[in-house]
């Protein structure tokens, strides 16, 4: 059986057992980069497993990077492999293999142990990871109706995200010990004796997070149908770089497929900034501890499952492009928000607050509470602009040319990865000269308004995908 009759199958997509096989992935992948790579053990890395947060915060960064080199390498390459080679669940198996065993090995990551070999599980961690989810991602078209795919791949989005936010809670509850005070975030000692001290709760997440990939991916290899097998393994790695660059040429010539990833390249830059600086952002205006920017990411994900869910109803009703335009006016609003934000005051001083008296708890002020409403609405955003994004992309193409573009795809969202982040650095830097830190960091924000401004414009320019039918 091929996926080909799943496009057949006269129920709706949500009752068809093949689809809910696929979106497993989803809610099998996330703790990895919920719990591993974001709030827990990229904290311990930085903060226990290296000498100092200086060198923690030098090779977790170099990690990323080389990760995301590799990745954005290859994905164009195995891509176009998988194409003439066939089935896509062979793929994701290895490469689960890969990131299932690094996972386990990172449990033996304790302080002083060696960095290099840290940061090593953590790239080929990261690339199972990666590579999987462009072969996951390449397997919609032959899935799903163009009719489908925005409302099944929000969903699947949502659901992701409930996956990362039990297994979060579940690791700061019970597992991940305070190393000052030795308890967890409901005051626990830490289940099955894991000592604090030596990070053994942060670490024993990764293996975790491994044993559920494991349980959680099972349902998409049982009941999910792939392609049926074409050529051989060697002999579509051959024709592999032909058909990558015959895939560049080609889509030059599809214009709105072109100015759509374009488009995606410079908006997506700034979503994974605006994500990936926002605590730090105001962990260093604030003063906030690591209990207080966790809670920040629980509340943000908590608020993108559902709106993933209302997103996959817009994107059903109104298109794919309906939903990233919306998406980028709320981030677009969030960014204005925050950076009008300062300890004393939010909407550029027009609403100021009283101090904060000492003991007033969690998120005491009334500056911090003006924050969060604003990171509701990078909550409800971030999730659809993603989930959206990828159904715009699976109703572009042919579903024997999926794997290829969806590699490209993967290509284009690494190769500019840098910019975001680099924009605010450097205009930080330059705001410093003349103003204080806490006005300079906000000045440093704002240059990523211009990433989602420069986005919208393409967007907007740029026709939208097919919403029936195969394209």
């Amino acid at each position: 059986m091929t996926s080909d009759h799943l496009t057949r199958d006269p129920r709706p997509a949500l009752r068809r057992p093949g689809v809910w096989g696929w979106m497993a992935f989803d809610f099998a992948a996330q703790p990895f980069f919920t719990v591993v790579i974001t709030f827990v053990f990229g904290p311990y890395f930085v903060s226990q497993l290296a000498s100092d947060p200086a060198t923690g915060q030098e090779w977790w960064a170099w990690s990323a990077t080389i990760a995301g080199l590799l990745v954005a390498i290859g994905s164009p390459f195995l891509g176009s492999v998988a194409d003439r080679a066939g089935p896509r669940k062979p793929w994701i198996g290895v490469f689960a293999v890969l990131k299932i065993s690094a996972l386990c090995l990172l449990w033996f990551a304790s302080p002083g142990s060696s960095l290099f070999v840290a940061s090593l599980l953590v790239v080929l961690a990261s690339i199972g990871a990666e590579f999987s989810i462009v072969f996951n991602d390449a397997m919609i078209p032959r899935l799903l109706r163009n009719d489908e795919i925005g409302r099944v791949s929000n969903v699947a989005w949502g659901i992701g995200y409930a996956g990362g936010i039990v297994f979060l809670v579940v690791a700061l509850a019970f597992l991940a010990g305070s190393k000052e005070t030795g308890l967890t975030l409901l005051g626990l000692t830490p289940a099955f004796g894991l000592d604090p001290a030596t990070g053994e709760g942060a670490r024993a997440t990764a293996p975790l997070a491994a044993l559920w990939y494991l349980v959680f991916i099972l349902p998409m290899f049982f009941l999910t149908p792939d392609r049926p097998r074409g050529e051989k393994v060697s002999a579509a790695m051959r024709q592999g770089l032909g058909d990558l660059l015959a895939t560049f040429r080609e889509i030059r010539e599809r214009k709105p497929l072109f100015r759509f990833l374009i488009a995606r390249m410079i908006y997506q830059d700034g979503v994974n900034a605006l994500i990936v600086l926002g605590g730090a952002f105001a962990a260093g205006m604030f003063g906030w501890t690591l209990t207080e920017s966790g809670l920040f990411g629980i509340i943000l994900n908590v608020v993108a499952i559902p709106s993933c869910f209302a997103a996959g109803l817009i994107d059903q009703r109104f298109g794919s492009k309906a939903v990233v335009v919306i998406a980028i006016l709320c981030l677009t609003l969030a960014t204005l928000g925050i950076i009008s934000t300062s300890p004393e005051a939010t909407l550029f001083g027009l609403l100021s607050f009283a101090p904060t008296e000492p003991g007033g708890g969690l998120f005491g002020s009334g500056a911090e509470k003006s924050y969060i409403v604003f990171g509701l609405l990078i909550g409800l955003a971030f999730g659809p602009i993603q989930a959206s994004s990828r159904s715009w992309m699976a109703k572009s193409v042919t579903p024997e040319e999926a794997g290829r573009y969806f590699g490209f795809y993967a290509f284009i969202g690494r190769a500019t990865s840098f910019l975001a982040p680099a924009a605010v650095a450097l205009t930080t830097r330059y705001a410093a000269q003349g103003f204080d830190p806490i006005t300079a960091s906000r000045i440093g924000m704002a240059s990523l308004i211009v990433f989602f401004v420069v986005g919208l414009v393409l967007v907007q320019r740029t026709e939208g995908p097919p919403e029936t039918g195969r394209a």
